[in-house]
């Protein structure tokens, strides 16, 4: 460690940043803190991404830590800015992903009289991060930046908001810098892990749902080696469809919404559940019914790095807290040549038949336009996507090839799928990367279209216009049938507002002409955008309108 001169707090902040691996800030700028931006002037080691919505600003810092496993950095000012960024906070949170969230606040003497904008930043954020707090000193800075990449980064990971009045950021203060952060390893204990084995030799019909914490690419290599040795069928959690690639020989599909009828009749015929990484959540379960939090007649084996998630809703039979990392290279090499299961073969030979489409009579078929896209596009594009009916098309019918080629939210936030777009296209800008919207869905957030085309950034971008949201439509004719009320939407031509915003664009309407429009989309330079007018009928993947209304015959 060494002790730097006299700094202004803006400076020290921004060379705690350079010092733990920083290399992008995501932002909307702000008067409150000028003085990091200054800062950032004279900083060409970090990138500065600036967006047009804070709400886009957190998306992005979600994702971009979703993809390198260090926290992803978003700044933002008081009050509005920190209410709007709310939203990508929450996301971090029930995606398990490291985040840092500063905040410009006001002054510390105008600190509780209600000043310009301001909002007790700490209560405020305190339900929905791992650590909220605040920066008074700025000599102490180097101790929170490093305290918050060390709990952002920790057993879950998960977002972190600080807190900087913005005469602290002007302030002169000498200070010692922190050295690298890194996450402290959590290896697997040898006899864990021999009572695993002595229960998969028991079991009859076991089951892995996997994704989710520390999850990354060597993870899944380690495990999808140990699952194919053993023949384990292996489910993904709701939206980790990545965790391993989706064309290994065990892989038995995705949970959450819509899922194949036959990976619900596996789950509830399994006699042990091996949850790697995943939480269990409500939509992982359906509603904590698929697996409840008894689960009489299975055992459930948890592997998950944070002690805290053990034992919290479910019933474990064998709790292991150790890195998903750890776990999967001790298990790809463990000593268990007698275990041996044809469930794995069966469930994958289940999950392609279910994902495999078939064409409907449906003018615009979104399913056949999943399948051009897969036989078009690298294998390894990266899929971004918010919340919202038309995703159940891609989720069913596109194949992941394994970490991180899925941005998805599982908090089911509307507006996540293009500020996530474009982080993954400036992370990786050789690899394809493809936004997928519905019409309700890409207003929340399309603002960030100018921010993609004035950043230069290569994307594709479908949008599934049914003039509808038609999620809550589902829900509301499962329950009123036919009082349709709040979820018709009056919608833009799409195209013509990407071209507005500088992007390439064009309106499809037949399933005819999908292919040669995206051909012409995947050509293009920067961004493009296809524009999809579907039917409000064709609900969801295997649901119309007319089957929701039509009573089931006795």
């Amino acid at each position: 460690m060494t002790s730097a001169p006299s700094r202004t707090g803006g400076r020290i902040l921004v060379d705690q940043l350079v010092a733990q691996g920083c290399d992008r800030i995501f932002c909307v700028p702000g008067e409150s803190y000028l003085a990091v931006l200054d800062a950032l002037h004279d900083t060409p080691a970090i990138d500065l991404v600036v967006a047009r919505q804070e709400g886009g600003v957190a998306f992005m810092a979600a994702a971009d830590g979703a993809m390198t496993q260090r926290p992803g950095i978003a700044f933002v000012t008081r009050g509005p800015g920190a209410t709007n960024a709310s939203i990508g906070v929450h996301v971090a949170m029930q995606d398990s992903v490291p985040m840092i969230l500063f905040v410009g606040d006001v002054a510390r003497a105008d600190r509780d009289r209600e000043a310009f904008q301001e909002v007790d930043l700490v209560a405020m954020f305190r339900p929905l991060v791992k650590w909220a707090a605040r920066i008074d000193d700025a000599a102490r800075i180097p101790e929170y930046v490093a305290r918050a990449y060390a709990t952002a980064i920790s057993g879950r990971p998960g977002p972190v908001v600080l807190a900087l009045p913005e005469d602290m950021l002007c302030d002169l203060a000498t200070a010692t810098d922190r050295p690298l952060v890194v996450r402290p390893p959590q290896p697997i204990d040898a006899l864990a892990m021999n009572t695993l084995v002595d229960l998969l030799r028991d079991a009859a019909a076991p089951l892995a749902i996997v994704g989710g914490a520390d999850w990354d690419a060597a993870t899944a290599v380690y495990f999808t080696a140990w699952a194919m040795r053993i023949g384990l069928p292996v489910a993904a959690a709701f939206r980790r469809q990545d965790a391993i690639s989706n064309d290994c020989p065990v892989y038995a599909g995705n949970l959450g919404y819509g899922p194949n009828p036959a990976l619900l009749a596996r789950v509830r015929a399994a006699d042990l559940l091996i949850v790697v990484g995943a939480r269990l959540g409500e939509a992982t379960t359906d509603g904590y019914t698929l697996v409840t939090p008894d689960h009489p007649g299975q055992l459930i084996v948890h592997i998950h790095p944070d002690p805290a998630e053990l034992h919290s809703v479910y019933r474990t039979d064998l709790a292991i807290c150790a890195d998903c990392h750890d776990f999967a290279e001790t298990a790809a090499g463990w000593d268990d040549d007698l275990l041996a299961f044809a469930d794995g073969a069966e469930a994958h030979a289940e999950w392609k038949a279910w994902a495999t489409p078939a064409p409907s009579d449906a003018t615009l078929d979104l399913a056949l336009c999943v399948a051009e896209m897969q036989r078009v596009l690298p294998a390894d594009s990266i899929i971004c996507n918010g919340a919202g009916n038309f995703s159940g098309w891609w989720h069913r019918y596109w194949r992941y090839q394994g970490p991180t080629t899925q941005l998805a939210p599982t908090a089911g936030a509307m507006g996540y799928g293009l500020p996530a777009g474009i982080a993954a296209a400036r992370r990786r800008p050789d690899t394809q990367v493809i936004v997928i919207a519905g019409d309700g869905d890409f207003l929340m957030n399309g603002q960030e279209l100018a921010t993609a085309v004035a950043l230069g950034c290569r994307l594709l971008i479908v949008v599934v216009d049914n003039g509808s949201y038609g999620t809550i439509r589902t829900h509301q004719e499962r329950r009123y049938p036919g009082r349709i009320s709040g979820t018709t939407l009056a919608n833009p031509d799409f195209a013509a507002l990407a071209r507005a915003y500088g992007a390439w664009s064009t309106t499809v309407t037949r399933t005819a002409d999908f292919a040669p429009a995206l051909a012409e989309a995947a050509a293009q330079p920067g961004v493009s955008l296809l524009h999809l007018k579907t039917d409000i009928e064709q609900l969801a993947p295997g649901l119309t309108l007319t089957k929701l209304r039509t009573p089931a015959k006795p």
